[in-house]
């Protein structure tokens, strides 16, 4: 009996092992929208929400985080949520400081192996005033990678070159300057990147509440069942 017994206990984690491998996995590169304390890799990035409860917001729960909700309501799994609070996509960022330790192109080749990428970012880069640069795809210097425009096309070519088979969409935030929104939906077009464009978020403080977190799941959620076979996929690589 015993025998059948241990038997039935392999059948059920061979089942498990074997569901949690046909998920697609997820990685994320963002800014403070998608941070949570202790769930970002390298945990050295800078978080602005956590567990502990603060004015500023009432997100105090990963499980109410936008990227937790749609990976869990989804049946996708986390690879890596490389996302880091005030950073800018170009290497410009606050009172034009160089922020080429923390920028979307300098995190951009941290993401792991995975199935799916969500970049949510150009928030600070509209709140920073950072340089817009000119519309470039090809021949970057290092000086047009302190300008949003040539620095967001060099990330599109770099996540498009080096993370291949690989589903990628872009997150536009709300109330951001009309160049900005411009210039994201241009050069995404240009590189036939999905951008989803947000609609009225829910926020405190320009961050998402707990609300703004759902609409926010929702909306990414509702935009992929709409436009890719995303959901319907069972091809799975490993994240590591």
């Amino acid at each position: 009996m015993r025998k059948y017994y241990y038997l039935f206990i392999l059948i059920v984690i061979s089942c498990n092992v074997g569901l949690a491998q046909s998920r697609k996995s997820v990685s994320i590169l963002g800014d403070s929208y998608s941070t949570f304390e202790g769930f970002m890799q390298p945990k050295t990035n800078s978080s602005w929400y956590s567990t502990t409860p603060k004015p500023e917001t009432d997100v105090t729960s990963v499980k109410q985080t936008w990227w937790n909700k749609f990976i869990e309501e989804n049946g996708y799994q986390l690879c890596i949520n490389n996302s880091f609070s005030g950073s800018t996509i170009c290497n410009t960022g606050y009172d034009k400081e160089d922020f080429s330790d923390r920028s979307f192109i300098t995190r951009m080749p941290g993401l792991g192996f995975p199935d799916i990428i969500l970049i949510f970012g150009g928030t600070n880069d509209s709140w920073a005033d950072s340089p817009l640069g000119d519309f470039k795809y090809g021949g970057w210097t290092k000086d047009d990678l302190f300008k949003f425009r040539p620095a967001m096309a060099y990330m599109l070519d770099h996540v498009i070159h080096n993370y291949q088979n690989v589903e990628i969409y872009f997150i536009l935030n709300t109330d951001l300057k009309k160049e900005i929104n411009d210039s994201v939906k241009n050069i995404c077009q240009h590189y036939g990147i999905a951008c989803v464009e947000l609609q009225n978020i829910d926020k405190k403080n320009g961050h998402p509440t707990i609300k703004g977190m759902s609409q926010i799941s929702e909306q990414l959620k509702n935009f992929i069942a709409q436009n890719s076979n995303a959901l319907d996929s069972n091809t799975i690589d490993s994240c590591w």
